[in-house]
């Protein structure tokens, strides 16, 4: 049988337990139609890259999914008429991770901090005192006084 990962984001005003319901409810439609469902990953209420149907958040939800075309295409079907659901993707893949999903692997994205979790001072630029290239600012009596009452001809 084909092996799919499917990701779909649904509503961010819907709570995160109806979102583990829907979850629940589209792995049952794939059961119902011969697939079945193996890793489960609920990464939470986050920012999208831009609004989607005027929703600034959205619950995402990845599924690995082994089931026959058919049950993958209804099971979209049935998304793309469900209300709560945003978006959706499935991509055929030729083998399910074992492990976390690159989302859930906090590790990775607290390398790049330092111990504090800052990033600190990063090395590629100068201190503060260290501007030389600007000049002497002096006192700008160089420059010509504004006048505000200018006359348009």
């Amino acid at each position: 049988m084909p092996l799919y990962e499917h990701v779909f984001l649904a509503r961010q005003d819907i709570s995160g337990q109806q979102a583990e319901a829907l979850a629940e409810h589209f792995k049952g439609v794939l059961e119902n139609n011969g697939g079945k469902v193996g890793k489960v990953e609920n990464w939470g209420l986050r920012t999208p890259t831009h609004r989607i149907k005027k929703n600034r958040k959205a619950h995402y939800i990845l599924m690995n999914v082994e089931a026959p075309a058919d049950a993958v295409s209804e099971m979209e079907r049935q998304m793309r008429i469900h209300d709560d659901i945003l978006r959706y993707m499935t991509i055929r893949v030729e083998a399910h991770e074992e492990e976390p999903s690159a989302m859930m692997r906090k590790s990775d994205r607290d390398d790049r901090r330092g111990p504090r979790g800052d990033r600190g001072d990063r090395g590629d630029r100068g201190d503060r005192g260290d501007r030389g290239d600007r000049g002497d600012r002096g006192d700008r009596g160089d420059r010509r006084p504004r006048d505000d009452n200018r006359s348009s001809n």
